[in-house]
């Protein structure tokens, strides 16, 4: 579901584009040369795997300018589903989710233990980690990062920085998670956690536990949370504050390096839950389809049923924004 309805109306033009083996950015740029636009011009809600077969949309700043013919872009692996009008630029988390289709081949294994499993997930949520491609191929973007902090890196274009910062974000919050998922407790409350209210960044402090937590906690209406380093409070207290110095002392390298680029301390759910999961076993084959939250990743939860990354084993990922 995307966080927005086209206004009908306005400078800018949406465009639903499916796209093959390519990625957001690279969309971006074939969309703003046909339009005749500064690539500045064009927004989007987040990106997708450049590696399947996605949806999602795309705004165009046109200022004036007449509509392009968007029947004679001849873009291999693109194509324009649908257009609209709007009154304003698309940007990065304007969607509440994305949608998942995935088909797994030579599957192996105990599929009464893969049944099991898939059930717990669809009742109980999975751990949120960062998934691998946040870190990029054999953790370049981590080894990027250190350079960075250690002075070694200079002149990164801002766009690349974001990534580098990111992936040391994204690790130091995994870090912590596995930590809980070790103790057993990253899907229930300790004392002085802050609980992400569903589907929303809001959170707040919850001193004590009790029952009424609990029953929330249950129903998939908030979810304890983890850092997102950065300067500022850590916004938690009593045992998740002791938990999470105990996680983080050895990593005051990042830290620093993150408080050192002005970033902002933020907090981000442990507990990600996999709405409207089915699937379907045959013979060797899985099918799964399933809508996560924005900003989660679909190899979080395959990490928890399969091991894919061993072998070319999945087939064609589609994704949409929705």
């Amino acid at each position: 579901m995307a966080g927005f309805d086209p206004d009908g109306a306005g400078e800018h033009q949406l465009l639903w584009v499916e796209k093959r083996d390519s990625n957001t950015d690279w969309v971006a740029g074939c969309l703003a040369r046909h339009a005749g636009v500064s690539r500045v011009d064009v927004g989007y809600a987040g990106l997708k795997d450049r590696h399947a077969l996605t949806r999602q949309w795309f705004s165009l700043h046109l200022n004036g300018r007449p509509e392009p013919d968007w029947s004679t872009l001849a873009e291999p692996g693109v194509r324009i589903l649908q257009q609209a009008r709007h009154g304003r630029k698309l940007r990065p988390g304007a969607l509440k989710g994305n949608r998942f289709r995935l088909r797994v081949r030579q599957l192996e294994g105990d599929l009464q233990w893969l049944e099991d499993t898939l059930q717990a997930i669809a009742a109980n949520g999975i751990p949120n980690y960062f998934g691998e491609q946040r870190f990029g191929g054999g953790d370049g973007n981590i080894e990027s990062a250190r350079r960075l902090f250690a002075g070694e890196l200079k002149r990164v274009k801002r766009r690349q920085r974001g990534f580098y910062l990111s992936a040391a974000r994204s690790m130091l919050f995994n870090r912590v998670l596995a930590a809980r998922v070790e103790a057993g407790n990253w899907n229930r409350p300790l004392s002085g956690e802050r609980m992400m209210l569903a589907g929303t960044r809001s959170s707040f402090l919850a001193e004590s536990v009790d029952d009424q937590l609990c029953q929330r906690l249950d129903e998939m209406d908030i979810h304890p949370s983890g850092p997102l380093w950065g300067r500022g409070e850590p916004m938690v207290g009593g045992e998740v504050a002791e938990l999470e110095r105990r996680v983080l002392e050895p990593e005051r390298f990042w830290c620093l390096g993150l408080e050192q680029y002005g970033l902002k301390m933020e907090r981000r759910a442990l507990r990600m839950p996999a709405t409207d999961l089915t699937w379907r076993i045959e013979g060797a084959s899985l099918e799964l389809e399933f809508l996560l939250p924005r900003g989660c990743f679909a190899t979080a939860l395959l990490r928890e049923c399969l091991d894919y990354r061993q072998s070319d084993v999945a087939g064609p990922l589609r994704e949409s924004s929705t």
